[in-house]
């Protein structure tokens, strides 16, 4: 068995809240960018939260991002560049 899975459902949904935090303080780490690094971004963190909690899209999205989408979005997110983005495929590309 995963030692993953022997953690106690407290200690894991804080620990989740907390990542959730940290990444809405850190604004400026762009999704590209975590998924270039990470293969993952806080669109996956809320689709899993969506499919864990059967919450709709738009309502698993605001918990994560602490406000709707589309706001977080226009205030925090910049355009691309094609480095981001060839960075970013090429790590999706690991993802299990």
């Amino acid at each position: 068995m995963d030692t993953l899975d022997t953690l106690d459902d407290a200690a894991a949904a804080a620990a989740f809240r907390r990542l959730v935090r940290h990444l809405r303080h850190r604004s400026d780490a762009q999704n590209v960018d975590l998924m270039g690094l990470a293969g993952f971004c806080r669109n996956c963190l809320s689709d899993w939260t969506q499919e864990a909690s059967g919450l709709s899209k738009d309502d698993a999205r605001q918990v994560i991002y602490g406000m709707p989408y589309a706001e977080w979005k226009a205030n925090h997110q910049a355009d691309a560049t094609p480095e981001q983005l060839e960075r970013m495929a090429e790590s999706v590309k690991k993802n299990a």
